[in-house]
């Protein structure tokens, strides 16, 4: 082998073990749509191409009301069919009796949104506008909220309710920049290494701030037994050994071991507790979901952190989905096709 294929072995050698590393580390970074959002309190992103695969089987077709299909018809955007990711963060409010309640958010979304007639019906209901980084920033009144939009690339909309507009410009200069894998807020630098691969949602940070009711957390009627501070890395990820699941992780990270101690302790009780309140409910797709979850539910402790695992059937979101068609579409209408927070 003489010197010069020697050296084009090495090159091409080189290059293949740079691009493997690429590749390696693309697959641990965070979604673009998560790296662009701007330092918030907590962070949720769903990656709906899988979910709709998931729930083609069961997915009903949409019944539009009139006023979300003149929406559609306007703009050539329909959520339940174009949107693909949708990255949110949320914002703590000091006033939580203001405008955007004790909560407001910024998102990122992405698919087939945008576009000339999504720009012309931004246009037409903006009042007023801005030039930002080569983007324009429309102000969209809603519910007495400011929301902003802007088009951030081909497939990409910023969405923010935020008081001033410090949330939608850190979107857009961290889209200059988003070529970088590991570039992102301090909530993904802290905590989405604990995400598992192939998570179709999750959620790190504050997570509590959405379910909060008067100062407890509530999901499915239960109250949990955290705070609504609590610093929470929570996903939802394809069970591949068992057809039609989805593994549930839920983890806590308590200020102290004590304190985790406690929170697990209340955790398996209130689980065991759940157990026995489900066991009368009827057999829809949605209560036998939910007695399955509760049935496959494992708390475990480590140090400070509290970790619940379990089992979620896909049909158990179809029951729950079919029970709530009529609200979303109302919901869509009023929302002008985005999402906006209440309070």
């Amino acid at each position: 082998m003489n010197r010069r294929t020697r050296r084009t072995l090495l090159v091409v050698a080189a290059v293949v073990v740079l691009l493997a590393v690429a590749v390696f580390l693309r697959s641990k970074a965070p979604p673009e749509a998560a790296r662009l959002l701007p330092e918030s309190d907590g962070i949720v992103y769903v990656n709906l191409r899988p979910v709709r695969t998931f729930f083609k089987a069961n997915l009903k077709p949409p019944q539009r009301v009139p006023e979300y299909a003149q929406f559609v018809e306007a703009t050539g955007i329909d959520w339940e069919r174009d949107l693909e990711q949708a990255a949110i963060a949320l914002h703590r409010m000091d006033n939580p009796n203001g405008p955007n309640g004790p909560v407001a958010y910024s998102m990122v979304l992405v698919g087939k949104l945008t576009g000339v007639k999504l720009n012309r019906w931004l246009e037409e209901h903006a009042v007023a506008r801005e030039i930002y980084v080569g983007h324009t920033i429309f102000t969209v009144p809603s519910e007495g909220r400011t929301v902003r939009v802007t088009q951030v690339g081909y497939d990409m909309v910023a969405v923010s309710n935020y008081p001033s507009t410090e949330k939608i410009h850190s979107i857009l200069d961290r889209h200059r920049t988003a070529a970088l894998p590991f570039a992102g807020s301090t909530l993904l630098t802290q905590y989405y290494h604990d995400v598992p691969l192939l998570s179709l949602a999750w959620g790190v940070g504050e997570i509590g701030m959405p379910f909060n009711e008067n100062g407890a957390i509530t999901v499915f009627g239960f109250r949990l037994p955290f705070q609504p501070q609590s610093t929470i890395v929570a996903s939802l990820s394809p069970e591949l050994s068992l057809k039609g699941i989805l593994r549930l992780r839920f983890e806590e990270i308590a200020p102290s071991n004590d304190t985790a101690a406690n929170q697990a302790a209340s955790l398996n009780a209130l689980v065991t507790l759940a157990r026995g309140f489900t066991e009368p409910l009827s057999g829809n797709a949605a209560n036998k979901g939910l007695k399955e979850l509760l049935r496959t539910a494992e708390v475990t402790r480590s140090r400070n952190r509290v970790l619940l695992k379990a089992n979620v059937p896909v049909s158990m979101f179809t029951g729950l989905a079919g029970d709530e068609d009529s609200a979303a579409q109302g919901e869509a209408v009023r929302c002008r096709g985005m999402i906006i927070n209440r309070k």
